[in-house]
């Protein structure tokens, strides 16, 4: 695979979520992080993008950064080689999931983006485990170096992200769906019904992650990711 790596973060992350993965991978692959912070709407931040990514590109988000993702593949899906959505969805926000982030906002423009954070990034998203609540820990101070304008710019977009599960359907190239085994924001169940809408999609559950499996079983994530990278154009297995 020549094309180079591009990985979305989620929602309130940056670069670091996917430290492991660049270390990794960036010995014998281009690899760049793309932000995700610049728009209101997830159209305009895939927007936004599309000038600084290369002509032609692996894609692959994680939660927020996979529905970025799914935005570009519907504007070039022709620019888009391979895809891996990670603990995402395809769906659209559903109006109990708009109104629940109603008093986060509230909450960050308040000055409280903290508790904001705990509120919506909570320990049972993760997979049980002493490490567990450092990692939320270090979540939430990426979040404080993010800042509460963005909490909110991200939390409006989210509301009004539509579906794109007519985009998966359409998509022929080599697709890696990735999801921890614990994940309880975007659970297994999604990801196996993403995988049966994909032509080319091989569906991996991470045992003893959650929801951020690029940081709580970060070997399996890098193991994965560059066999999608290095297994050149064929079907999956």
């Amino acid at each position: 695979m020549t094309e180079p790596l591009v990985l979305l973060p989620g929602m309130m992350c940056d670069a670091r979520l996917f430290w492991p993965q660049i270390n990794a991978l960036s010995r014998d692959h281009a690899v760049m992080v793309a932000p995700i912070t610049r728009g209101d709407t997830i159209e305009e931040i895939a927007e936004g993008l599309l000038d600084q990514l290369p002509a032609r590109f692996a894609l692959a988000g994680l939660s927020m950064g996979g529905i970025v993702a799914m935005e570009i593949l519907r504007r070039v899906p022709e620019r888009v080689v391979r895809l891996c959505l990670m603990d995402t969805d395809p769906l659209g926000e559903t109006p109990q999931i708009a109104a629940m982030r109603e008093p986060w906002i509230a909450q960050a423009r308040a000055g409280r983006l903290d508790i904001a954070m705990e509120e919506s990034l909570k320990p049972a998203f993760l997979a049980p485990g002493p490490e567990r609540m450092t990692l939320l820990r270090f979540m939430y101070e990426m979040a404080q170096d993010l800042g509460a304008e963005l909490f909110v710019r991200q939390s409006r977009a989210l509301q009004r992200r539509v579906d794109q599960q007519d985009v998966l359907r359409r998509y022929r190239g080599p697709t890696l769906i990735l999801c921890g085994e614990h994940d309880g924001l975007t659970p297994v169940k999604r990801h196996e019904a993403m995988a049966a809408l994909m032509p080319n999609a091989r569906l991996v559950i991470v045992p003893e992650a959650g929801h951020l499996p690029t940081l709580e079983q970060p070997e399996a994530v890098t193991q994965e990711l560059r066999a999608w990278l290095d297994g050149g154009d064929r079907p999956p297995r």
